[in-house]
């Protein structure tokens, strides 16, 4: 990746953080459930996807890219083709909190992808600041994986979106109380990258849906 000046952008994204911030859904914790109604649970495998209803909603599940100057694909894109042909996720209890069995919402946790190349040791979503498109964009790795930028440290939660459809992801940085949601942006070399890529926003949260891989991985070995 090229070598940028990004002090002036992280100084910035940080002071619009913690004044633009938006701050968890009040509403009273409750079980995340999936597409079928079924609660989802930490280490069960889940395709994310924007929900039906979304009026912006455009392409399909999410993959790994190459951006910028990257030789390994470390970012996580929204894939333009709306086929289920991504990569599933897996969700994990953050911290030492014994885990209920379910993921609720608001609750802290570490998201992973089931996949990942060769080019990086772990497939855990974090987030990292890309001075060149100036966006606080969803990467896998860790900061090795970044040397040019600067990575974040926190936890995603889970929150009910505003339209009352879906879901929507949610990042709150560590020893803080800012939180922002996870939006999605179109700037950048998206024809290139093939993808839209995931990043922290003070406006639309991207309204999102869980797919329970089980069913499918099911129903490939009862014909295989």
């Amino acid at each position: 990746m090229k070598p940028v000046l990004s002090f002036t952008f992280s100084f910035f994204l940080f002071v619009l953080i913690a004044n633009l911030s938006l701050a968890l859904s009040n509403d009273a914790v409750e079980p995340v459930l999936d597409v079928t109604g079924n609660p989802i649970f930490p280490g069960g495998k889940y395709y994310i996807f924007p929900v039906s209803q979304d009026d912006d909603t455009y392409g399909g599940g999410l993959r790994l890219g190459k951006t910028g100057d990257s030789e390994c694909e470390v970012t996580v894109l929204q894939d333009d083709n709306i086929v289920i042909d991504s990569i599933p996720v897996k969700f994990s209890i953050a911290g030492p909190e014994i885990s209920p069995g379910i993921i609720f919402t608001g609750m802290p946790i570490e998201t992973e992808f089931t996949k990942k190349p060769s080019c990086v040791e772990s497939s855990k979503w974090l987030i990292f600041v890309d001075d060149v498109i100036e966006k606080a964009c969803i990467g896998i790795g860790g900061p090795e994986n970044y040397p040019h930028f600067k990575t974040v440290n926190g936890t995603f939660h889970i929150e009910k979106h505003e339209s009352g459809f879906g879901y929507k992801l949610a990042y709150c940085v560590k020893d803080s109380d800012v939180c922002l949601d996870i939006g999605r942006s179109r700037s950048g070399n998206v024809t290139e990258e093939g993808g839209v890529r995931l990043n922290l926003t003070h406006q639309v949260a991207y309204a999102v849906q869980f797919i329970d891989v089980t069913p499918f991985e099911d129903k490939i070995k009862s014909v295989a």
